[in-house]
């Protein structure tokens, strides 16, 4: 089960790692076999959920082994879900943006970062989020009985950085797969937030 679910997420973080080292030349040979959308690699035939689709329930742990059933967060403040991997230099980029808006609505609006890396690297994840000064909730994705992804798939995530955020009444109010800017991030909050 472990190899499958590092099978799993390595596809997942690959489709950043490899085109990097494509570009970059360590596979001249490949270019023309790693097409980018829009800059970010993305697994084809994955379709992320889109504005006004309902935001799929989830219970998995979190970096300290806490459960959290998003379903019953739901309806408490708008949610931000930032699916992400400690390979994803993407993703490091995204990842501070997101703190800074954690930290300017701590008080109104809940974000969750979920690690598609699983429970096999949950040291390195806790590490990497604690040398980063990262605060808001890390959520360790798994996979069930079908090899699929608990909260990843559910939700269409093809890539990484993918974000969603989802109003109070569960709806997807904003969806990014790859680069985003924050300003149009915070728009999408602030109308949230006004709901």
């Amino acid at each position: 089960m472990i190899m499958r679910f590092l099978s799993r997420s390595m596809a997942l973080a690959l489709t950043v790692v490899v085109p990097l080292l494509v570009s970059s030349g360590a596979f001249a040979q490949e270019k023309s076999m790693t097409p980018l959308s829009g800059g970010i690699p993305i697994i084809e035939g994955i379709k992320p959920l889109e504005s006004g689709a309902a935001a799929p329930d989830f219970a998995v742990k979190d970096t300290e082994g806490k459960a959290f059933n998003f379903g019953e967060e739901k309806g408490k403040a708008p949610s931000i879900l930032v699916f992400w991997s400690i390979f994803c230099e993407p993703c490091r980029v995204e990842m501070p943006i997101v703190q800074r808006l954690h930290e300017k609505y701590r008080d109104a609006l809940t974000v969750l970062a979920v690690a598609l890396d699983g429970e096999p690297l949950k040291n390195s994840i806790v590490g990497f989020v604690k040398q980063e000064g990262y605060t808001f909730r890390v959520l360790i994705d798994e996979l069930d009985e079908k090899e699929m992804f608990k909260v990843a798939d559910p939700f269409g995530v093809g890539g990484t950085p993918t974000i969603f955020l989802v109003d109070r009444a569960g709806k997807v109010t904003f969806a990014r797969i790859g680069r985003f800017k924050e300003e149009d991030l915070e728009k999408a909050i602030q109308s949230a937030l006004k709901k």
